[in-house]
C-alpha cells in the first residue's frame, strides 16, 4: 500500500492537474467571452463567436467542479478555510460564472430584439472578464497569506475584509490571469472562426501573450525581492496525522523561490510558462493556429504550476497566525480516504478525458457564417 507521504504528494499533484485542466478547457471560453465586444462588429459575428463556445462551455466547467470536489474530499481543512475566508470572492465567481453566464447563453436568442441581445452580450462579457480577474486575485492573496487562524478547538476565525483582498499584488495576479485566458480564448477563436474575426482574435491573443510575459516576469521579481513568503522550520511530519497547529513557520523574503534552488529541475515549470506564451506569439498565424493553442495551453500549465512549485509544501498560508498555515503534510484526509479516492480517480478520470475528447472531436471545424445567417434557429 502507498505510504501516507506519497499519497499526499499524489493528491497535491492531482489538485494541480485539475486546476490546469480547468484553465486549458474552461479558460478558452472565458477568454473568448471576454473578447466578444472586441472581435465582433455586428450581429452575425457575435453569433459566430457565441456558437464557438456555446456547445462546450458547460462541459468545460466539469473541471472546476472536480477541483472543488477534490479539495473537499482530499483536503478538508483547505476546503473549510478557502470557502469561508474567500466567501465573497467565491460568491462573485458564482454570480458571474455560475449564474449570469449560463442564463445569458440560454436567454440571448429567445427574442430577436437587438437591445435584448446586446444586453445579454454584455452579460456574457462580464461572465468571462470578471472570473478571469477574480481567479488571479485569489491566487495573489494565497501567495501573500490569508488572514485566518484556528483556535484551540480548531474553529476558523477570519480577520480580513473584501477590500483587503484587492491589494496591488493581487491585482497584478488578476491582470496576469486575465491576459493568460484572453490569449487562450483568442487562439481558440482563431481556430474556430474565419476572417475578419480570426484576424482580430489573433491580434488580441498576441497582445495578451506579450502582456502575460511582462506581468508574469514582474510578479516573479516581486515574489523574489519584495513579497514575504513562508518557511516551515519545525513540526511538519509528512507521515503524521493532519493537525495544522503542531509546527513553527517563519516569514521570509524570497521564501517562495527557495524550492528552485533546492530542486533546480523545477525551473522547468516557470520556463514553460514563458516559452509557451512566446511560442503562441510567434506561431499564432501558423496553419489553423492549433500549434499556437497548444503553446498557450502549455503556458497556462507553466504559470499555474509555478504557483504550486513555489509554495510547496504550503497550500494555504496564514498571515495572521503562521502556525495555522495549511501544508500538504497537515491538511489532508486520512490515508485510507486518500487511497480509496485515488482508486476512484484511476477509474473515472480516463472516462472524463475520453468523453471530453469525443465531444471536441464531434464539434471540430470552423463555425460557418453562411450557416449562421441561413439558420435563425441556431441556439446562440
Amino acid at each position: 500500500m502507498l505510504d501516507f507521504e506519497t499519497l499526499r504528494i499524489i493528491w497535491w499533484v492531482l489538485l494541480g492537474v485539475l486546476f490546469m485542466g480547468f484553465a486549458v478547457t474552461d479558460g478558452f471560453d472565458l477568454g473568448a467571452a471576454a473578447l466578444l465586444p472586441l472581435v465582433t462588429r455586428e450581429e452575425t459575428e457575435r453569433r459566430i463567436v457565441l456558437n464557438t463556445i456555446g456547445p462546450v462551455w458547460e462541459g468545460n466547467q466539469v473541471w472546476i467542479i472536480l477541483g472543488a470536489g477534490a479539495i473537499f474530499a482530499a483536503w478538508p481543512y483547505v476546503y473549510a478555510v478557502a470557502f469561508s475566508v474567500a466567501y465573497l470572492p467565491v460568491l462573485l465567481l458564482l454570480l458571474t460564472m455560475g449564474i449570469s453566464r449560463p442564463v445569458s447563453f440560454k436567454y440571448r436568442s429567445k427574442l430577436p430584439n437587438m437591445f435584448w441581445r446586446r444586453t445579454w452580450d454584455w452579460i456574457v462579457f462580464i461572465g468571462g472578464f470578471f472570473p478571469a480577474v477574480i481567479f488571479g486575485v485569489l491566487v495573489g492573496n494565497i501567495l501573500q497569506g490569508l488572514p485566518f487562524y484556528f483556535d484551540d478547538t480548531m474553529r476558523i476565525a477570519y480577520s480580513g475584509s473584501l477590500i483587503d483582498l484587492f491589494n496591488q499584488f493581487a491585482l497584478l495576479c488578476g491582470a496576469t490571469s486575465l491576459f493568460m485566458l484572453v490569449m487562450h480564448g483568442g487562439l481558440y477563436l482563431a481556430i474556430k472562426t474565419e476572417n475578419p474575426i480570426r484576424d482580430r482574435a489573433i491580434r488580441w491573443a498576441r497582445l495578451s501573450a506579450i502582456l502575460l510575459v511582462i506581468s508574469f516576469a514582474i510578479g516573479g521579481l516581486w515574489v523574489t525581492k519584495a513579497l514575504p513568503g513562508y518557511q516551515v522550520v519545525s513540526g511538519a511530519d509528512p507521515y503524521g496525522y493532519s493537525n495544522p497547529l503542531h509546527k513553527q513557520v517563519i516569514p521570509m523574503i524570497g521564501a517562495w523561490v527557495r524550492n528552485y534552488s533546492l530542486y533546480p529541475i523545477s525551473m522547468i515549470v516557470p520556463a514553460i510558462g514563458f516559452a509557451g506564451a512566446l511560442g503562441a506569439i510567434m506561431t499564432a498565424r501558423w496553419g489553423n493556429s492549433r500549434f499556437a493553442f497548444i503553446c498557450s495551453s502549455l503556458s497556462q500549465m507553466g504559470v499555474i504550476g509555478t504557483v504550486g512549485v513555489s509554495m510547496f509544501p504550503f497550500i494555504l498560508p496564514s498571515s495572521t497566525n503562521l502556525a495555522s498555515s495549511l501544508l500538504v503534510w497537515d491538511a489532508s484526509s486520512s490515508q485510507l480516504t486518500l487511497l480509496l479516492m485515488l482508486a476512484a480517480v484511476i477509474i473515472f478520470l480516463p472516462v472524463v478525458l475520453i468523453y471530453t475528447s469525443w465531444v471536441y472531436r464531434v464539434m471540430r471545424g470552423k463555425v460557418d457564417k453562411n450557416a449562421i445567417e441561413k439558420d435563425e434557429r441556431t441556439a446562440y
